[in-house]
């Protein structure tokens, strides 16, 4: 049995350092690192395409924008897969596209991490990863018309506006397009609670960064998308006035 044991644990030692997935454990949870070596690079202007391989198959991922070349080799854990994801920009649809927050010159979880180096742009820099950078407060100062409620009023009674439709006029503060079939809006009107200042918006509409708008749509709590998207509070379907 012993023996039975020892040969189980040397062929699944030989499987996992064979292939390119390596399991590393985090704070207690495993992660799974995917390692990856880049064969194509794709710019736009707020997104980096790299199609990659893994193994033997090759995929599409999106992360934020970034400086890349074929032959890098890169590590990741987590994604949003989109499937026949549509890019405007590109006038190009891809089977699948797996949206990352950003990829690692070292395995995930490794000592130090060397994390590759990104930038935000306005739009799509993909801020809904829980490994995100959080969003810094803007100099805005905006008053809530009659109709409207701030920020702070939203984020300090979350409870009481759950499920309800509301109106909030704000700053764009950043828009990103075409996310899990939606936009995705930040928005700020220099109200705060707790230190908490920044709303997240998903709507068919679109807006550009500084621009100021009002905002109506329902409100829901705990948001999980999976993936580690997870909103506490989220203003869903919103209309762009």
């Amino acid at each position: 049995m012993k023996f039975l044991l020892f040969l189980s644990g040397v062929i699944t030692m030989v499987v996992l350092t064979t292939q390119t997935t390596i399991a590393r454990v985090l704070d207690g949870k495993n992660i799974i690192n995917h390692k990856v070596v880049v064969k194509e690079v794709i710019q736009t202007s707020n997104y980096t395409y790299l199609q990659v391989k893994e193994n033997d198959s090759l995929k599409w991922l999106a992360v934020p924008s970034m400086q890349a070349m074929a032959g890098d080799t890169y590590y990741y854990s987590e994604g949003l897969p989109m499937q026949q994801f549509e890019s405007k920009e590109l006038h190009r649809t891809f089977d699948e596209v797996l949206f990352l927050g950003g990829v690692s010159t070292e395995p995930i979880g490794s000592k130090p991490a060397v994390a590759a180096h990104t930038h935000n742009g306005s739009e799509g820099s993909q801020p809904y990863s829980r490994k995100a950078a959080p969003e810094s407060k803007k100099d805005i100062k905006i008053d809530a018309p009659k109709d409207c409620i701030s920020i702070a009023d939203l984020l300090s009674r979350k409870e009481s506006y759950a499920g309800k439709t509301v109106k909030i006029k704000g700053q764009v503060t950043k828009f990103s397009a075409e996310i899990m079939n939606k936009n995705w809006i930040h928005l700020q009107d220099g109200t705060e609670n707790k230190g908490k200042f920044d709303l997240t918006i998903t709507s068919a509409g679109t807006a550009k960064v500084g621009d100021i708008v009002t905002l109506e749509g329902k409100i829901s709590l705990n948001k999980d998308f999976g993936y580690g998207y997870l909103f506490e509070v989220l203003m869903e379907d919103a209309v762009v006035k």
